[in-house]
């Protein structure tokens, strides 16, 4: 077997805090469905690799926000809610379709639905992180972490970035016994000189997208005169799956995302074709899909392969191609994904390709010269403008005059509940989740309703505090009862 070069699949998990903020159509039902339907397969898919002896599978990336989520009490008891009633509402479609297609897509949903519960009984009774630090501890996996809710960092204050950062490596050295080496930066977000802060608090690599290296992804390289090390998103190969206009899911023998039987909030259609209505879509045919996901993997295994025999003709030595993507993708908004993805990564290393975790690739020399990173993202222009926008700067004013007045509460030397809240509430109002949601117009009144919400506790735990008054121990446990995340966080770390 020939040595074709690396491959490094980077998975991004992560939702905004998410419990006790709405339903339907966005807020819980948004949490439990990725949990259904994304994390569940995937963490599956993982265990199967690790039955077989596999490891150095993937890099996972969790944000400290949703691993939150999928430890909670409360979380955990309405997502097994949410598996049952989708079990129900199988049950109530095979009843109620009368195409014999359709009726076996229903005893389909209602079988997917059992194994999800059995697995969600049996493996996830205690929270996702006795699952997740088995995927570590056995080395299947490589984990990623971040700062603690998931914030734009480049418009943070340096403060209030670097007690984001080590809250959140903090939460998940808590969760599963030990900090993680690399982050995912959220949203892909650099600005100059954050590699010094990554490097006081233990971070040794993290993500940035293609552009950020003028498309030269081909190796990790140090940033600047530290010995952080950054890896790009290869663009050319991780577009082939996804991208802003294209991609595999939208192959017409796919499972259509958008359309619904909405008696039974079932998807019974496949894509069919980009212009045809939901009504004229034809029914969802499983057999056509599989045929899609063999044809999609070879495809995708080819222009792998391809990537890195041109890396070796440009630079004389085996390259490294590393593709990122949002976990949620995989099985949420494409059904298909996680077939593709054990296609993909079983296909992979049979054609000569060495599939390895971010630490694997530097394990095998895949490492450049430094590199001084211009200010990027992941999103829209590879610029700030989905975070700081005219769209947008409203939540941006906000977020700085926020940061400020934080920043400016006296310090105590005991700890305080109430400052504790205080900084749970700026940090959840400094989610970069809500200005994107606003500038692609996706739930947007959702988006600002939620910043406004947090912002406005800030505003009021500060004014009681300002003011000595009694009752901000009361508000501030009634606060926690709600927005608990992060139960060790302690204000001391940030207001000193």
């Amino acid at each position: 077997m020939s040595d074709e070069g690396s491959f490094c699949l980077v998975l991004h998990s992560h939702l905004p805090w998410l419990p006790h903020h709405g339903t339907w159509p966005v807020g819980e039902e948004w949490l439990y469905q990725a949990w259904a339907h994304s994390y569940l397969p995937v963490i599956e898919l993982l265990h199967r690799f690790a039955e077989e002896g596999r490891r150095d599978v993937l890099t996972l990336g969790v944000t400290p926000v949703l691993a939150a989520q999928l430890d909670d009490p409360y979380a955990l008891r309405a997502c097994h809610d949410w598996l049952g009633n989708w079990q129900l509402r199988a049950q109530f479609a095979a009843g109620q379709w009368e195409e014999p297609v359709l009726r076996d897509l229903a005893a389909a949903e209602f079988r997917a639905a059992g194994h999800a519960l059995e697995r969600f009984d049996t493996r996830w009774r205690h929270g996702f992180s006795p699952v997740l630090r088995s995927m570590t501890d056995s080395g299947v996996i490589e984990l990623l972490g971040g700062p603690a809710t998931h914030p734009f960092q480049p418009l943070l204050r340096p403060e209030v970035r670097r007690f984001a950062l080590r809250t959140g490596l903090d939460d998940t050295a808590l969760r599963l016994g030990r900090a993680p080496d690399g982050i995912w930066a959220p949203e892909c977000g650099y600005a100059p000189g954050m590699e010094a802060d990554y490097q006081a608090e233990g971070v040794r690599r993290f993500l940035v997208d293609g552009p950020a290296l003028h498309g030269d992804t081909h190796a990790a390289r140090p940033v600047g005169s530290s010995d952080v090390l950054c890896f790009g998103r290869d663009l050319e190969v991780t577009y082939r799956v996804w991208s802003p206009k294209a991609g595999y899911p939208g192959d017409a023998a796919y499972r259509d995302f958008h359309t619904f039987d909405h008696p039974s909030g079932l998807k019974p259609s496949r894509v069919t074709g980009k212009h045809v209505p939901p009504h004229e879509k034809k029914p969802y045919d499983p057999a056509l899909a599989a045929i899609a996901v063999r044809r999609h993997a070879r495809d995708f295994t080819d222009t792998v392969v391809a990537r890195l025999r041109s890396l070796r003709e440009r630079h004389g030595r085996p390259g490294l191609v590393v593709a990122a993507y949002d976990t949620e993708l995989f099985g949420h908004w494409w059904h298909e994904g996680p077939a593709w993805l054990e296609a993909v990564l079983r296909a992979l290393p049979e054609a000569g390709v060495r599939v390895t975790t971010l630490r694997g690739a530097i394990e095998a020399g895949h490492v450049g010269d430094p590199v001084d990173l211009p200010a990027s993202s992941w999103g829209s222009g590879k610029d700030w403008r989905v975070w700081d926008g005219e769209q947008v700067s409203d939540l941006v004013n906000a977020g700085a005059a926020l940061q400020d007045e934080l920043l400016a509460v006296p310090p105590v030397p005991y700890r305080d509940p109430v400052r504790d809240q205080l900084v749970r509430e700026a940090l959840l109002t400094l989610s970069s989740d809500w200005a994107f949601m606003v500038t692609k117009d996706s739930a947007a009144d959702y988006a600002r309703r939620r910043a406004k919400v947090h912002g406005d506790r800030f505003a009021e735990l500060a004014a009681l505090l300002r003011a000595d008054h009694r009752s901000r121990f009361s508000r501030a446990e009634a606060l926690r009862a709600e927005d608990g995340v992060f139960g060790r966080l302690d204000a001391r770390g940030l207001l000193v």
